[in-house]
């Protein structure tokens, strides 16, 4: 790590720990930007040391994690703590495997030094603050003819699990069917999608090519895959393919919304939310001219606010949103949506 990161021009290692407690020093001397952090150490694990940092002083942190069931878990633990993202770390040859994403590790420190910090779930919760997005009013769950066919489709990267979370576990059981593409590596969108599940009142799985798309579901792209939406018949199905990366990734949320924006058109709502880049800025606004209704994260509540920044200047959005209430107003839309479709 130290190798990879002196290479970069514009940065340097100022110091290094072979323990959290030599670490908890060295931040009090060196002040550093962004904190690299493995899981496993001796004297105390990197997620109980993370929790402390977070806590009295909060920094931007790159967790460091193994590519193993447990090592996803953990990582997505970590994000929910305050980290930023997180880098797999190989189970043979690690430093030559490391050396192989000089560029991927070197691009994860950036996006984290520029990162805005939020208050994690935990800190929240422990503040008295509240640890969950407050339930919408039953008023805008009883939407007269909520059609099989309304879609909400998602797109997210750095900060995204979190945020994803937030716009998750408002939705009713007779939410419209979700897919979401969010830039994570293979191994990890499992535990991802487990972990909504067991928060939500939808059900929240990783997509599986070939099944239909249904009301009160999640479908979360599985690393490694381009998620899009489908027909067969009258239904909507997910098609999954390991197709060459779109804007560097794999899934992509432009291949995502351009399938939205064919298959669903004005029954789809497409949102942006955190992220470094653009992927997904010109699918929104094919969205958009396909007559779905679109939405954007705003500045003050992204880790990242680079996807939602360029979907804007696109002129791809049709709302600007907090994090906290865009759950709200996709259903407030779904709910006027419903009324004019009764009115007819």
């Amino acid at each position: 790590m130290t190798e990879i990161i002196n290479s970069q021009a514009d940065m340097t290692v100022v110091g290094t720990a072979a323990d959290p407690l030599v670490a908890r020093d060295l931040i009090k001397v060196t002040n550093p930007d962004v904190l690299t952090l493995d899981v496993e150490m001796p004297r105390m694990d990197g997620l109980e040391f993370l929790e402390k940092l977070m806590r009295l002083r909060p920094m931007p942190v790159v967790m460091v994690s193994s590519l193993t069931e447990r090592g996803s878990e953990i990582a997505l633990r970590a994000l929910e703590l305050g980290a930023i993202d997180f880098v797999t770390k190989p189970r043979l040859g690690v430093r030559d495997g490391l050396l192989n994403y000089t560029e991927l590790i070197a691009g994860k420190i950036r996006t984290a030094a520029g990162a805005r910090l939020l208050p994690s779930r935990h800190a929240t919760a422990r503040a008295g603050q509240g640890a969950v997005a407050e339930a919408p009013q039953e008023s805008l769950l009883r939407s007269p003819l909520l059609s099989t066919e309304k879609l909400i489709i998602i797109g997210a990267s750095t900060g995204g699990t979190e945020a994803i979370r937030e716009v998750l576990q408002p939705l009713p059981p007779d939410s419209p069917a979700v897919m979401i593409a969010q830039h994570m590596p293979a191994g990890f969108t499992r535990s991802f999608a487990q972990r909504l599940d067991g928060l939500s009142r939808i059900n929240v799985k990783e997509a599986e090519h070939g099944e239909r798309v249904l009301p009160g579901h999640a479908y979360i792209a599985p690393g490694g895959f381009h998620l899009s939406l489908a027909r067969s018949g009258a239904n909507y199905v997910a098609h999954l393919d390991q197709e060459p990366p779109v804007n560097r990734h794999r899934p992509s949320i432009d291949v995502l919304f351009d399938s939205a924006a064919k298959h669903a058109g004005k029954n789809a709502i497409g949102i942006i939310l955190t992220g470094m880049g653009k992927d997904g800025a010109e699918g929104l606004l094919r969205m958009k001219r396909a007559g779905a209704h679109t939405l954007a994260q705003d500045e003050a509540s992204c880790v990242v606010f680079g996807m939602p920044r360029e979907a804007i200047a696109l002129g791809a959005v049709d709302e600007v949103s907090p994090l906290s209430e865009v759950s709200r107003r996709v259903l407030a839309h779904l709910r006027t949506f419903g009324e004019r479709a009764n009115r007819v």
